[in-house]
């Protein structure tokens, strides 16, 4: 949990809001923005994110989850739900909450509105790059040091299986069906396929929506960077 830096060189001075850090979801590590009033909720709720994946092949949406710390994940719920309980009563039957800007990490009660669930709210690519970029979870998240940004997991084997040959090259690789979010920090682009994103060439780990992404990633990411070499598989010689 951290409030945003009250500071006078930028634009959101005065700007009173927490960002709370829920954790690893689609290959980046995420937060989630909430209002000066609902900071409190994270002395009765714990906080996680949660990919989920549309049943209708549209890809997959990270959003954040809370549950109550007493009585566990069985009584959890996505955060949007709960802000909207807890300031207008519950969610009506056949609608359901939705981010304005598309950015469903921004749960700043301004940006939530309630849609039927028929409703789709998908903005234009062009259009949710141009609110990201203006946004103040852009502005919020650019206000974290870089090793708070950042955290850095390579060789994750939940995400994939590698198999390789006698002399530890790599000869084919079996990824589960696993959406990522551009590496990029603040932004939240997300795959519409799987393995839609281009890699990076140096670590073969960290994934952008595009070049420009990753040039603005640089700067951070070189320091976690590393080559990636696999090992000759040999037998080991027993002790003498």
């Amino acid at each position: 949990m951290k409030d945003l830096p009250d500071s006078p060189e930028s634009w959101i001075s005065g700007v009173k809001l927490g960002i709370v850090r829920l954790g690893r979801a689609a290959g980046k590590m995420k937060y989630t923005l909430l209002d000066e009033r609902d900071i409190t909720l994270v002395q009765e709720y714990a906080f996680e994110a949660k990919l989920e994946i549309d049943k209708d092949g549209n890809g997959a949406e990270v959003h954040a989850f809370a549950y109550d710390l007493l009585r566990g994940k069985h009584f959890g719920r996505f955060v949007q739900d709960l802000l909207w309980e807890r300031h207008y009563g519950g969610v009506a039957p056949g609608f359901k909450v939705v981010h304005k800007n598309s950015i469903t990490m921004d749960n700043r009660l301004q940006n939530l509105c309630l849609v039927p669930k028929s409703c789709r709210l998908p903005l234009p690519l062009e259009t949710q790059r141009k609110h990201r970029e203006q946004s103040l979870y852009w502005a919020a998240i650019q206000q974290l040091p870089p090793d708070h940004m950042v955290d850095e997991h390579f060789n994750d084997q939940s995400l994939s299986r590698r198999y390789y040959n006698a002399n530890g090259e790599l000869v084919y690789e079996e990824e589960s069906t696993c959406y990522y979010e551009c590496h990029y920090p603040p932004c939240t682009n997300l795959e519409r396929e799987p393995r839609e994103f281009s890699i990076c060439g140096r670590c073969q780990e960290a994934r952008y929506c595009g070049p420009s992404c990753q040039q603005r990633d640089w700067p951070i990411h070189k320091k976690f960077c590393r080559k990636k070499y696999h090992s000759v598989l040999r037998d080991q010689l027993p002790d003498r």
